[in-house]
Order: C-alpha cells, then structure tokens, then sequence
C-alpha cells in the first residue's frame, strides 16, 4: 500500500509592485527576459494590469525557492520555476532544470500554489506535496 502524500515545507512571498515596475523601467528587456518565461510575459501582456500579475508571477518564484530552502545562486534560473493557468484558471507551477532537480531529491511530486494581488501588493504561497526523502 503507497502511503499518502504529505505536506513537506511550504514558503510564501509579498511583492512590491512598484519593484516590479521600477524594475522594467531601467531593465525591460533584459529583467524580463532573464526571470519571465516567455509565456509568463505573454499572459501579463494580455491583462491591464500586467506590473501586478508579473509581480504575482514574482512572489510565486521567491516561494518556491524558500520552499525549497536553497536560495538563488548555483545552477537555478529564474526561468526554472513557471507560472501557467491550468484550463480552469487555476494557477500552476511547472519546474524545470536544477529546480525540479532539488525538488525531486527533497521528494516533492507536486507543488501547490496560490496568488493573489492589489495594485499595490502581490503574494503567493507555494505548499510542496510528496513524500519526504
């Protein structure tokens, strides 16, 4: 009999939305380009309120890393850790690379998220499912 999946850690971020728009008016290109997938830009271009859900997208990826408890650095990308929308609209986590390299060794099969933002502020939660190693 497998035994169930059980919450292994969890990590959660609040993000400025100002850093997010101070960041693409000296960077644009190059800040996106470095922590967005192309398809995180793509789905915040479409909506008018694109500064907040980047910085939605933002706090999901500074979860996961605490979640995670490694920190950046070393071999991980900002782009290993990827927000999409399930067919619902339900937020997801897709990782890929040294990320899910980590995640796989802590024994994570599935991570859980959540987002929410104002026009101010975003956060996100990030609950790591599995079975411990």
């Amino acid at each position: 009999m497998t035994q169930p999946m059980q919450v292994i850690c969890h990590g959660i971020d609040l993000v400025d939305c100002q850093r997010i728009a101070r960041m693409l008016e000296r960077h644009e290109d190059r800040f996106l380009e470095r922590v967005f997938t192309s398809d995180e830009q793509a789905y915040s271009a479409r909506h008018q309120d694109r500064i907040e859900r980047l910085a939605g997208r933002f706090a999901v990826k500074e979860a996961v890393m605490k979640m995670l408890g490694t920190g950046w650095g070393g071999d991980s990308a900002w782009t290993d850790i990827e927000t999409i929308n399930n067919p619902s609209g339900r937020p997801e986590v897709k990782l890929s690379g040294a990320v899910a390299q980590r995640a796989a060794q802590m024994g994570i099969t599935q991570v859980s998220i959540s987002i929410t933002h104002t026009a101010h502020l975003a956060i996100a939660s990030a609950i790591a499912l599995g079975r411990p190693t």
